[in-house]
């Protein structure tokens, strides 16, 4: 059965986002293994062309036709691999893979009209009531060497198509295979007439432009999905997913989103930490987060880690509570105001509040210059936060204490 396998699960072990070397070194290994399948494709189309209209083979001049597209397609792939290699620009920030996104429905759509071409002429045929010819054994020699090449072309361009992550490459392996799956049928169809069937190498011929029609559409889905941002398959996100959540730090994953762009795949992701961590400390746990994801997923290109401090779905809108320069500022006036110590001018020194806006509340830590010569009672201390929590949206503070003001 025809299957698209345009990467169903994300591929692991290769390099991530190779350099422009390695870009042209991919291209220029498709383009050969597409030219090798041109140059098979070519002779084949010749000789069942030639072959059809000798041996009078309606089948096998339709079978023809469907590798003379193989031509267009080869040269389609050869293209759009080109292009799809240069490196991201200015005007192409996430670089330009879908391009063979593009190709590939192209390609998708143009094989669906070579079908119903095919279809239309050999119903016609058979309403008309054309007297069909046997073609004889030349017909099925040429459509047996035909399933023979055919399939040796779709082995050995769907091994490039792995090796490379090409979704273009991996749709002309399968139109290949297509092509050795419709001379079957020929030979079905040719076989009838000679047991004495004239309908049958018609029915041969509609029997090809089924097949090629189900290959366009499984090669023409994934792309449309991919042009509409459609997520990588579930089993795969969740693969994802629970390799970040593995990541020590994190806490939980939501939110992730996943997308392709021609053989890459990009994520997004919030992920959950302890709600108290240092920004420093929260950017450390997504680079890993991001590295680990690019080790054990070769599609895997481009992500993007958003830290957050709670579980979005259950905390409470923060944007509403003040931002720090205004806390900041009130909070010396309630220190100038409250707690008066000598050789501290409070508009001036050192002061480190640390905010925490969580659930939508406002938490701080204030870390004071110690005093050397005057304690501070707890009364004073107590009167200090009892003020802040009044005057400011901080709900609680802490008060603590450095070295020397």
């Amino acid at each position: 059965m025809l299957k698209s396998q345009a990467l169903s699960t994300l591929e692991k072990a290769m390099p991530i986002s190779p350099d422009p070397d390695q870009r042209v070194g991919v291209y220029r290994d498709i383009r050969w293994v597409t030219i090798v399948g041109a140059a098979v494709d070519l002779i084949l189309a010749v000789a069942k062309l030639v072959g059809g209209v000798l041996v009078q083979s309606q089948a096998l001049i339709a079978d023809g036709i469907h590798s003379l597209s193989d031509l267009a397609t080869d040269a389609l792939v050869i293209v759009a691999a080109r292009q799809a290699s240069f490196e991201a620009d200015r005007e192409h920030p996430y670089g330009h893979g879908r391009i063979q996104t593009i190709a590939t429905a192209v390609l998708a759509i143009s094989l669906g009209l070579i079908a119903a071409g095919i279809a239309w002429d050999a119903l016609d045929s058979i309403f008309r009531g054309e007297k069909i010819t046997s073609p004889g054994w030349p017909a099925l020699v040429i459509a047996a060497i035909s399933v023979v090449a055919k399939e040796i072309i779709y082995q050995y361009t769907m091994s490039a198509a792995r090796r490379h992550r090409s979704a273009l490459l991996q749709a002309n392996a399968w139109h290949s295979r297509s092509d050795a799956l419709s001379s079957f049928l020929v030979i079905a169809g040719v076989g009838g007439v000679m047991l004495g069937f004239p309908w049958a190498d018609a029915a041969g011929a509609v029997g090809v432009s089924a097949i090629i029609f189900y290959a366009a559409y499984k090669i023409g889905r994934p792309s449309v999905e991919e042009l509409i941002d459609t997520a990588v398959d579930p089993e795969t996100q969740k693969s994802i997913r629970q390799v970040a959540k593995n990541v020590p730090g994190v806490i939980d994953v939501h939110e992730m989103r996943t997308r392709r762009m021609g053989s890459d795949v990009f994520a997004d992701m919030h992920v959950r930490v302890a709600p108290k961590i240092s920004v420093s400390e929260g950017h450390r746990i997504a680079d890993e987060v991001m590295q680990r994801l690019k080790s054990e997923f070769e599609a895997l290109t481009d992500i993007v880690v958003h830290i957050d401090p709670e579980d979005d779905h259950d905390g409470l809108p923060i944007i509403p509570l003040q931002e720090r320069t205004l806390l900041e500022s009130r909070v010396r006036e309630i220190l100038r105001r409250d707690l008066d110590l000598p050789n501290v001018n409070w508009a001036t020194c050192e002061m480190k509040l640390t905010l925490h806006y969580l659930n939508g509340r406002l938490f701080g830590e204030l870390v004071l210059p110690q005093p050397n010569d005057t304690p501070v009672d707890a009364g004073q201390i107590s009167t200090l936060v009892d003020a802040i929590s009044a005057e400011t949206q901080i709900d609680q503070v802490e008060i603590l204490w450095s070295g020397n003001p």
